[in-house]
């Protein structure tokens, strides 16, 4: 069987990519499942940069072909923030997503519906060692609400209010969210070609 690794060690992820992935007859690996325990340093500047910094070196350390993706939350009032930062916005000061989101609330305060625009972007890069076979852009537009809705998801979700089905990202549904969200639009736009991708690097 043809096996990919995608480089995370979070469970949650890694379901998701199965799921997402289930129609091919592709072996996902985590970093846990290979004994991977060396984080790799974002020191991208964009979501691309990163994203390929993560799966050349996990691909390189591994020898398996290697999917990363690198994704963030852009406020279009924020002049883009929290961007590749979405993960670490606020710094030492904030300790987790609860942190976090009330930081982007407050930095957001007095800003009027209309200019509280953004959305979710995802880049996918696979590798085979240095070697980038594809890249591919997944992105979803929202609002961001006033105040925390909801107790599906994590990040940003919660605030994250998609207009056309009333409902904050943490209000969906998992499946409903699967076929929505950032991370789906890329993939959908990388799997029809990923086992061909994989087969031509055997």
């Amino acid at each position: 069987m043809i096996k990919l690794l995608i480089a995370t060690h979070n469970p949650g992820k890694l379901a998701e990519y199965k799921q997402l992935l289930s129609s091919t007859t592709i072996e996902l690996l985590s970093l846990d499942d290979i004994g991977i325990t060396e984080e790799v340093d974002e020191t991208g500047v964009s979501f691309r940069q990163n994203s390929y910094l993560k799966a050349k070196s996990y691909s390189i350390l591994s020898g398996v072909i290697t999917l990363s993706d690198d994704s963030g939350l852009q406020v279009d009032h924020l002049g883009g923030d929290p961007g590749i930062y979405s993960a670490r916005y606020g710094g030492e000061l904030c300790k987790n997503d609860s942190d976090r989101v009330e930081l982007l609330l407050n930095n957001l305060h007095g800003t009027p519906w209309h200019n509280r625009s953004a959305r979710f972007t995802c880049v996918i890069s696979i590798c085979s060692g240095e070697n980038l076979l594809s890249s591919v852009v997944g992105s979803i537009s929202g609002m961001i609400q006033y105040e925390p809705r909801g107790h599906n998801g994590f990040g940003y979700d919660p605030i994250f209010y998609l207009p056309s089905y009333r409902k904050t990202m943490s209000e969906l549904e998992q499946k409903e969210k699967n076929l929505l969200s950032h991370r789906s639009d890329a993939l959908r736009k990388v799997s029809s070609i990923l086992p061909k991708l994989i087969n031509d690097q055997q």
